[in-house]
């Protein structure tokens, strides 16, 4: 197929890429439980392509892995129809208001791309081919981790109806497979699927739930894009696919997407919560053992020659990354829509997308820029940011550095510090009091610049029981201190030290030549290891107006603290097998 041709199903998408060497065939046995895992983080640390593992052990159905694992197979999956579409939306939005007659038929492709989306029933599609019992110890599953509580579904597109109003939810939740008829569900706070077993629940029912694996990208995009609560994800499948999806009635109790490679039919079951975990997360941690939903499977609708697709997230970069990077570029003409005031906004994956968000926005009369971060904090998955930068400068929010001292240059510490505690946080990110819990911070940097930021660090001299020090950027020095249980109150005491005061933020860190080695590691330590309402210090601190201020030096700890989960690294054994077997694998790297 061409790359022009709308990508229907895992197939065409792997047929596409197969014909671009993109792909390569495994065909010798590895392990779903670790090793797939760790071959799987090699290909994406290098860029490599797909992997097809034709000989999983002790499964009956090939693995696929790192099918988005790097920006270009990203968007060769989704192909050009996506960007145009949001383009031409936008375009339309921006036009028709006063609409016309000559103004509404400019737009008449928009229409009419309308009227090709949807669902289109068919009698039979090759997702029911095979109808079985459950025997979900047969999928090659992946262990990710060694600490990792067992097999994962680290794909799966979770399709439930809300059980009042019938609107349907596609989501992409991790589901720990305990059983060969039982998995757990991870619906997190901000979750569809969650709202609609609450409303079950409720009712005293179990929710029915169908699990897809496979299908076209497009259905992939729709399951992770951040829509609004109501806004039907199929529908958004459909408009990206550019034609209607196809699916099977009568089968189950939900209607079967008829071109995936996998539908598991199931209950959600009412009040009943099993642990779940341990799980190395996409923030680069261990997330710890909690109680989350049991999900019963009735049936397994299959493909007969069904590829099992999968993948592995950890410490950022990991394949979801790439995605995550896609959906918000693809996504980021209509934040100025639905966001007037936001021009321009970028979350960054590093952190794990939900720790930190800069933002240009208008600052058209005093402080309006607190109004944008509010609307931000007030959109959807957006909800869950820890630490959102505002500025009204026209810069790259990608290039982070530049954003950091363009707030740097320009923050009032006294008043542009805007720390919000008792909120609820991402449940993976532990830096809060509980889990669920936190605070979130808005830091402001408008305006002209209020000061010159000094940019190197020659000074030998160092407070006690600091090691190291080294300037991240103009105004950012990053400060090796003591582990934290040493010294819990070392970040106010380097607050108050003379030798900073020039610096308006200093990050107190374990390592200071990781933090620095890279801007991807400086977001990684700083934001996935501080909490805004524990860990923001000030050389002096003031309260008026029920407002905190703080004089320069800023201190940020964003050292490891005890209550936080062990950073993912690849135990030895795992490391020992692949680079042992490396050459039988036939991946050129």
């Amino acid at each position: 197929m061409s790359a022009s041709e709308p990508v229907r199903d895992l197939r065409d998408y792997l047929s596409l890429i197969r014909a671009r060497e993109d792909l390569v065939e495994i065909t010798v046995e590895a392990d779903p439980n670790l090793e797939i895992p760790e071959i799987h983080r090699r290909g994406v640390a290098a860029g490599g392509p797909a992997l097809l593992f034709r000989n999983p052990r002790g499964a009956d159905f090939p693995v696929v892995t790192n099918l988005f694992g790097t920006l270009e197979r990203t968007q060769l999956s989704f192909g050009d129809r996506p960007r145009q579409f949001v383009e031409r939306v936008v375009e339309a939005a921006e036009t028709l208001l006063p609409p016309s007659l000559g103004k509404l038929w400019n737009f008449r492709d928009v229409a009419f791309d309308g009227l090709r989306v949807g669902m289109k029933s068919v009698r039979r599609g090759p997702v029911t081919e095979v109808a079985e019992a459950p025997r979900l110890d047969r999928l090659p599953a992946l262990t990710g981790w060694h600490s990792d509580g067992g097999p994962f579904l680290t794909l799966p597109l979770v399709y439930t109806q809300h059980p009042v109003s019938g609107k349907h939810n596609v989501g992409m939740y991790r589901m720990q497979i305990h059983s060969p008829t039982q998995t757990g569900m991870h619906f997190q706070i901000h979750k569809g699927g969650g709202f609609h077993l609450s409303v079950a629940e409720g009712r005293g029912e179990d929710l029915p739930a169908t699990v897809f694996l496979g299908g076209s990208p497009a259905l992939m995009l729709a399951a992770i894009a951040p829509l609004p609560e109501d806004v039907p994800e199929l529908l958004l499948a459909s408009l990206l696919l550019g034609e209607r999806l196809r699916r099977v009635k009568g089968k189950a109790p939900h209607p079967l997407i008829a071109d995936c490679e996998f539908a598991i039919s199931g209950r959600l079951r009412a009040g009943v919560r099993t642990p779940e975990g341990p799980f190395g997360d996409h923030y680069g941690y261990n997330s710890l053992v909690h109680d989350y939903p049991v999900f019963d499977v009735d049936q397994v609708f299959r493909r007969r020659d069904a590829i099992f697709p999968a993948t592995c997230v950890g410490r950022p970069r990991q394949e979801d990354f790439y995605i995550g990077d896609f959906l918000q570029d693809l996504l980021s003409p209509l934040f100025p829509l639905v966001m007037p005031s936001v021009r321009k906004l970028w979350s960054y994956g590093e952190t794990g997308f939900h720790s930190l968000a800069a933002a240009v926005v208008r600052d058209r009369y005093p402080r309006e820029a607190i109004v944008s971060g509010f609307r931000i904090l007030g959109e959807g998955q957006l909800s869950l940011q820890k630490f959102v930068f505002l500025t009204d400068q026209d810069v790259d929010l990608t290039d982070f550095p530049t954003v950091l001292e363009t707030i740097l240059a320009r923050v009032d510490w006294r008043r542009d510090l805007i720390v919000i505690s008792q909120t609820a946080q991402d449940t993976l990110d532990y830096t809060g009091p509980k889990v669920n819990r936190g605070s979130k911070c808005l830091l402001l940097g408008l305006g002209e610049p209020i000061r010159e930021l000094p940019h190197g660090w020659g000074d030998p001299t160092l407070p006690d029981g600091v090691d190291a020090a080294r300037p991240f950027c103009a105004g950012c020095l990053v400060v090796q201190g003591r582990p934290y249980d040493e010294e819990p109150g070392q970040a106010e005491r380097v607050a108050a030290s003379v030798l900073f005061a020039e610096w308006p933020l200093v990050v107190l860190v374990d390592d200071v030549e990781e933090a620095t080695a890279t801007s991807e590691l400086f977001l990684w330590t700083a934001f996935t290891r501080m909490e805004p309402a524990a860990d923001l210090h000030g050389r002096e601190q003031h309260v008026a107006r029920f407002h905190v201020g703080l004089e320069p030096p800023v201190v940020w700890d964003c050292r490891m603290k005890p209550w936080y989960p062990e950073v993912m690294a690849v135990d030895d054994a795992t490391r020992d097998l692949v680079d042992r077997r490396w050459d039988e694998y036939g991946i050129a790297l």
